[in-house]
C-alpha cells in the first residue's frame, strides 16, 4: 500500500481528493493537513465522507509526514508553500503539487502571471507537467510532478491533435472557457456570494488569463509559434469547465477530423469523443463529466473552418483526478486503479 498525505485538505480539491483516495484499493490515506482545521473531525468540512474517514485534519509537521508517507499531495494556494516540494524531496517523499507553484517551465512568466519571482527557478526544470495525455513517460519516472490547471487542462487535451497535425494560419486560436463556481474555491467572497453568483454569465477574465501560459507552453513545444487568446466566463454551475475554440481550417471532412483526434487519444482511458446527433448531449457538456476524470471531445465542422469544444470537471480531470491518475502512474498501477466509473446522470 502507499502511503499518501495531503496537504491542503480544507478545500474543494482537497475533498476531491480524500473522495477518491479513499476508495483507492492500493493507497492508505496516512495523514491530512490544515493549519486552520486542525483537530477537526475532515466529515465536518467533507460531509460526504462521514462513512469512509474517521480521521481528523493535522497540523504540519515535516518529520511526521516523512515517517508515515510515501507521497505528498499539495492542494494549497498558489504562491504558499514554494518551499515544500524541495524539503518533501529531500526527506525521500515524491510530491504531486496541485498549485499552479512549478507548472511553467520560464520563471519570469510568475512575476507576469501571478504577481511574485519565483524563488527555485532551478526546480521548474524538474517538474514534470502532469498532464498524462502528454507526459505519460515522464510521469511514470518521476518524483515531482506539478499538475495543470483545469482550463489549461481542458485547452491542451482540446488543441493537442489540431496542432500537431494541421497548419494553421499564424498558428493564433481564439478560444472560450465557461467554468462554474467550485473554481474559485472555498473561501468565500462577495463575487461567490449566492445573491451574486447564481444565474450569471460573467466575463470574468477577458485577456491575460493565467492559464494561457500553460497552454501556450504546452503546444509551443509541439510546434513553436502557437499564440493562444482566451476570454474566461463564470456560469451557474457547481462544477465543470466548457472549453471552446475556432479554428481557421477549411477542406476537412467529419471523417478527417475524427481521424486526427483517434490518431492521438485512441487509446486513452479518459478521452472520450463525442459527436453524435442521436445521442442526449451531441456534444461535449460538463454536466456529463460531473464527478468523473473523464474530458469529452468534439468538434462542428463548417465552411470556414472548425470548433473544438472540451467538457470536463474541474475538481476532477481538472484537479485532483487528474494527480491520482499521475499517482497510478508514478507507483506503476493500472492508470485507472480509482478513477474508472460512470458519472451520475441524471444531475
Amino acid at each position: 500500500m502507499v502511503r499518501v498525505g495531503v496537504v491542503g485538505g480544507r478545500g474543494y480539491i482537497g475533498g476531491e481528493l480524500l473522495r477518491l483516495l479513499v476508495q483507492h484499493p492500493e493507497v492508505e490515506i496516512s495523514c491530512v493537513v490544515s493549519r486552520s482545521k486542525a483537530g477537526e473531525y475532515i466529515h465536518r468540512i467533507h460531509p460526504n465522507l462521514k462513512a469512509f474517514l474517521n480521521m481528523r485534519f493535522s497540523d504540519f509537521n515535516l518529520s511526521r509526514i516523512g515517517d508515515n508517507c510515501d507521497i505528498v499531495i499539495l492542494a494549497i494556494p498558489h504562491g504558499v508553500g514554494v518551499e515544500l516540494p524541495q524539503k518533501f524531496m529531500e526527506i525521500g517523499l515524491k510530491v504531486i503539487d496541485l498549485s499552479a507553484n512549478y507548472r511553467l517551465k520560464n520563471p519570469s512568466l510568475y512575476e507576469k502571471y501571478y504577481g511574485f519571482r519565483h524563488p527555485y527557478p532551478d526546480l521548474l526544470k524538474k517538474a514534470v507537467y502532469g498532464l498524462p495525455e502528454l507526459h505519460r513517460s515522464e510521469i511514470s519516472n518521476a518524483q515531482f510532478v506539478s499538475c495543470p490547471g483545469c482550463i489549461a487542462t481542458a485547452g491542451i487535451l482540446a488543441l493537442t491533435p489540431i496542432v500537431k497535425e494541421l497548419e494553421i494560419d499564424n498558428s493564433s486560436f481564439f478560444a472560450h472557457a465557461m467554468i462554474g463556481s467550485t473554481a474559485a474555491g472555498s473561501t468565500p467572497t462577495i463575487y461567490t456570494h449566492h445573491p451574486e453568483r447564481v444565474n450569471i454569465v460573467r466575463p470574468y477574465k477577458l485577456t491575460g488569463h493565467r492559464h494561457i501560459a500553460e497552454i501556450e507552453q504546452e503546444l509551443t513545444a509541439l510546434k513553436p509559434g502557437v499564440k493562444v487568446f482566451l476570454s474566461a466566463y463564470a456560469v451557474d454551475m457547481v462544477r465543470g469547465i466548457m472549453f471552446s475554440c475556432q479554428v481557421p481550417v477549411g477542406n476537412l471532412s467529419d471523417r478527417d477530423v475524427w481521424r486526427i483526434y483517434r490518431r492521438s487519444y485512441g487509446s486513452e482511458p479518459f478521452i472520450i469523443l463525442l459527436k453524435d446527433q442521436k445521442s442526449l448531449f451531441k456534444l461535449p457538456d460538463p454536466k456529463i463529466a460531473v464527478g468523473t476524470n473523464f474530458c469529452y471531445l468534439g468538434f462542428e465542422n463548417g465552411d470556414d473552418g472548425i470548433v473544438v469544444v472540451s467538457a470536463l470537471d474541474n475538481l476532477v480531470k481538472g484537479g485532483a483526478g487528474n494527480a491520482v491518475q499521475c499517482l497510478n502512474l508514478m507507483f506503476g498501477f493500472d492508470e485507472k486503479t480509482g478513477l474508472y466509473y460512470p458519472g451520475l446522470h441524471p444531475v
